[in-house]
């Protein structure tokens, strides 16, 4: 099984998420640094589209950038655009597979795509 995670490595949860795709035999992981390697604003809306989440419940709320820039953390569409053009934003880590996606959080939620 292939697994994607949308990786912040300063992050411990997204760490500890890591940690369990790792110990997964059989499990194949592509690390995307989200912050190195933006997903676009589709990759965005797919991914929280599989997750069964909406942008407004995927957005960090608490990041600076978002009171910097006024966003109305309840608007989706502001939110997704928010994400796009600054994926510190993006709620992290995600973890992407053929059976769905999550935002691991806890971390033990990877579990559930696996």
């Amino acid at each position: 099984m292939k697994a994607t995670i949308w990786h912040n490595p300063r992050c411990s949860k997204s760490r500890q998420a890591l940690a369990i795709l790792e110990e997964r035999p059989g499990v194949e992981i592509e690390v995307v640094e989200y912050l190195k390697t933006p997903p676009s604003r589709a990759e965005i809306e797919a991914t929280l589209k599989k997750a069964g989440v909406a942008p407004s419940q995927a957005v960090r709320k608490g990041e600076s950038v978002a009171r910097e820039i006024g966003l109305d953390t309840e608007d989706d569409t502001a939110a997704l655009n928010a994400m796009a053009e600054h994926p510190i934003l993006i709620e992290r880590p995600i973890v992407i597979t053929e059976k769905g996606a999550v935002i691991a959080r806890p971390p033990e939620k990877a579990n559930e795509v696996l």
